[in-house]
């Protein structure tokens, strides 16, 4: 593995923010289906269920991660192009979560005759989402594709950092108006305000998401733990195999050992 300044603290940091992100995941598992209706998809309020449990899943977890895969240091020695397949791999995967929790809210609201779009949470929302297709379309337009210029994905690659970290943030703005906007229309008695277990359990996901969203910037913003360039990562693969064919081999073989018995 190539050295990376400050490893162990990043590898701290990198398994609590997974962690805090697969409890989160387990937390709106538990909310949907402990105390919401469960999930369905019938126009009712199990189907709506679906848009805050794959939001957390695809649009956060899943995204963060896709945002940091660079950063481990134990794929630099993989090649540019596969971590690129895997980071738009999770990134569409994310996207295609993302867009089946818009089919059931919209679905829900319509069913239900209540309004679309009305909230600031579902104009963030609906925003980051067109932004990120945008950003997986342009991204790999731009950097999978053999047929955009050096020049063009050099240009592009701060935009892309940006908006990509932008998108991220946005997204946990949305679900943090989103679950509150649900407690407080959903819980009707005891009321929001009196703070009963369901919404003190998700205030603490709320936390949760908040803490590992803050994690995942954190490691996608510190300038020593990038990923380097290709040409530093070969010379330093390269200097390393030379190392090891030019090391001495201070085993004696057979011949010599026989050698020095014999005399």
């Amino acid at each position: 593995m190539l050295a990376m300044e400050n490893y162990r603290l990043f590898l701290a940091l990198l398994v609590f923010a997974f962690a805090v992100g697969f409890v989160s995941v387990v937390f709106v598992v538990r909310w949907v289906l402990h105390f919401r209706e469960g999930l369905g998809w019938d126009g009712g309020a199990a189907e709506f269920n679906w848009h805050p449990l794959l939001v957390v899943i695809g649009f956060i977890f899943l995204q963060g991660i896709a945002i940091v895969v660079y950063r481990l240091p134990w794929t630099w020695k993989c090649s540019k192009l596969m971590m690129k397949f895997i980071h738009a791999g999770l990134n569409v995967l994310a996207f295609i979560l993302a867009a089946i929790s818009l089919v059931a809210v919209f679905d829900f609201h319509n069913t239900q005759n209540i309004p679309n779009m009305y909230s600031l949470h579902s104009w963030v929302g609906l925003t980051a989402v067109i932004l990120y297709s945008l950003q997986i379309v342009l991204g790999i337009g731009i950097y999978l594709l053999p047929i955009s210029p050096v020049h063009l994905r050099a240009v592009f690659m701060p935009i892309h950092v940006y908006s990509g970290l932008f998108i991220f943030t946005s997204v946990i703005a949305a679900a943090l108006m989103g679950i509150t906007e649900k407690l407080i229309f959903g819980l009707k008695d005891p009321k929001y305000k009196d703070s009963p277990p369901e919404a003190t359990f998700v205030n603490v996901l709320g936390l949760l998401i908040s803490v590992f969203g803050g994690l995942i910037l954190w490691i996608a913003t510190r300038p020593s733990w990038k990923r380097p360039n290709e040409q530093l990562l070969r010379s330093q693969l390269n200097s390393a195999d030379t190392a090891m064919s030019e090391r001495p081999d201070l085993e004696p073989n057979s011949d010599t050992r026989g050698k020095n018995g014999k005399m």
